[in-house]
């Protein structure tokens, strides 16, 4: 099963390895993110207005939702499923409730 993606790391490892197209499509996001986070900064010690600042967290809440949605997504068409095929799906399916919980937050 893929790793769990609450913040202890559970030690598993994906069923199917990511591509590195797939990485450096996450890698890329989340550099955006990243630079996204970095304007905020900026943004509050230039005391910039806060319904500016409000909208750009806004923006970075959906960029992450968005990334996290992907994974997901691949952890259940991966993962999931291949556990269930291994006759594991009882596990797979109740951690990956337990993500979906946590995710929703």
């Amino acid at each position: 099963m893929c790793e769990n993606m609450l913040p202890e790391n559970s030690g598993k490892q994906p069923m199917k390895p990511r591509t590195d197209e797939e990485k450096q499509a996450v890698l890329n996001r989340l550099k955006r993110i990243e630079g996204q986070v970095r304007g905020i900064q900026k943004m509050v010690e230039e005391d910039r207005y806060c319904v500016d600042i409000l909208v750009q967290i806004s923006a970075i809440n959906n960029a992450l939702n968005k990334v996290g949605f992907s994974l997901l997504e691949r952890h259940t068409h991966h993962c999931v499923a291949g556990a269930i095929k291994k006759g594991e799906g009882e596990e797979a399916i109740d951690e990956l409730m337990k993500v979906i919980q946590q995710f929703s937050k």
